[in-house]
């Protein structure tokens, strides 16, 4: 008896499978076609996106080969176009260095032109926009101004910005530039003190306050 209940069970369950079947089989097969299409889509996608990040690499070592051959405003300008459509991180680099061959290239305009528009990029992490902001203030030093660049360098200055050193230095150099020697002489002593500074930059600020003293 218990067989013949067992039977009627399993039978009762399979029409009932059946008819759950046939009332949701197209929701089944769409949800199936979908997760096909997309599992398609993602892994086509991660191929074109490693094609183009290879794509960007060839293009990125090209221009630094016209740089060492000494073609540094053909390289900027392969840089340039490259920074245009390339991932963000690498578009980043390509532009300090496309504004670096400016500069080796002696277009003093360009570089400058470069380096603030890097600075003043807000899609550009802080941390490269304060490092752009500095080396435009090195850059912009033959062409500017000594305060607007003092000002504007003023914020990176503080200890707590990892290119504080590096902007207390060019501030140092703008006061030397305006004639006040005085706070340039602050501005070295400040660096010869910082126990964060590079060893050679530390150097550097103490020879300088002691020339700055005579």
């Amino acid at each position: 008896m218990s067989d013949v209940f067992q039977e009627v069970d399993e039978d009762v369950r399979r029409d009932s499978l059946m008819r759950l079947w046939k009332r949701y089989q197209y929701y089944a097969v769409a949800l199936a076609v979908v997760i096909i299409a997309v599992t398609g889509a993602v892994s086509y996608w991660r191929y074109r996106d490693l094609q183009q990040r290879e794509a960007e690499g060839v293009r990125y070592a090209a221009a630094l080969d016209q740089a060492r051959a000494g073609k540094y405003a053909e390289a900027a300008d392969a840089l340039i176009l490259l920074s245009n459509d390339a991932h963000s991180g690498r578009a980043v680099l390509a532009r300090f260095e496309a504004a670096a061959l400016r500069a080796r290239a002696s277009d003093e305009a360009a570089a400058v032109s470069l380096y603030d528009a890097i600075a003043k990029d807000s899609t550009v992490d802080p941390l490269y926009r304060d490092l752009a902001t500095v080396l435009w203030g090195l850059q912009a030093l033959d062409t500017t101004d000594a305060q607007p660049i003092i000002d504007r360098v003023a914020p990176i200055a503080q200890a707590s910005n990892p290119w504080h050193c590096s902007a207390i230095e060019v501030t140092a150099i703008a006061h030397l530039k305006a004639g006040d020697r005085a706070a340039a002489r602050a501005d070295y002593q400040r660096l010869s003190d910082d126990l964060t500074a590079p060893q050679g930059m530390r150097a550097r600020a103490a020879e300088m306050v002691s020339a700055l003293a005579a």
